[in-house]
């Protein structure tokens, strides 16, 4: 486990990135939160184009959060878990809202991990955490750069833990992250987040 950043500061939004594998990691970190947790997290997870609502209904039952789809010019608050919609591109809009697009794949992804990270990272700055999980391309990784560069908390999975460790593997080449964790580790420092929420 790497730690080099500890300290309190407000967070007002969460943001995760996650590929293959990506389902049941995920539920693995959902499950610890509590019901009162107030910084929103915001998921894209590489799914197929015709991808149902399964996968929320899955994640539902796993944690104690409210899990949606996001809607477009939907306000972001706390309580959910937003995802973006199989093959759109979400975006964090400067008033802090949804924006979706179907614009072209971002490293053969739509939604794009990078998209979702930089327009994130331009809206909250400082107040962002973002979190790469397994997958298996670099989608991403330049996300969570611009996240570092902006002042935000940047955590990455344990490559050792990732059923496919490529993506964590990316990130690390690229952005010196605050944490390196498995999978429970991520869950419990993202809870601390809220605290001063």
């Amino acid at each position: 486990m790497k730690n080099r950043k500890s300290g309190k500061r407000k967070y007002k939004a969460v943001v995760m990135g996650s590929s293959a594998g990506g389902l049941a990691v995920l539920a693995r970190i959902l499950s610890v939160f509590p019901p009162d947790f107030r910084v929103p997290l915001i998921v894209v997870q590489h799914l197929h184009p015709r991808q149902g609502e399964f996968y929320i209904q899955y994640l539902n039952g796993r944690t104690a959060l409210t899990v949606k789809e996001a809607d477009e010019k939907e306000d972001i608050v706390g309580g959910y878990v937003y995802f973006a919609p199989p093959n759109y591109h979400l975006l964090i809009e400067e008033d802090e809202t949804f924006s979706l697009s179907s614009d072209e794949k971002v490293n053969y992804s739509r939604p794009s991990i990078d998209v979702l990270f930089e327009s994130a990272a331009e809206t909250y700055g400082s107040a962002l955490a973002g979190v790469i999980l397994t997958g298996a391309n670099n989608d991403g990784a330049s996300g969570l750069n611009l996240i570092k560069k902006n002042g935000g908390l940047t955590v990455v999975q344990e490559p050792c833990s990732a059923e496919s460790p490529y993506m964590p593997r990316a990130a690390l080449e690229l952005v010196d992250a605050d944490y390196i964790l498995s999978p429970e580790e991520i869950g419990t420092v993202l809870v601390t987040l809220g605290d001063d929420n």
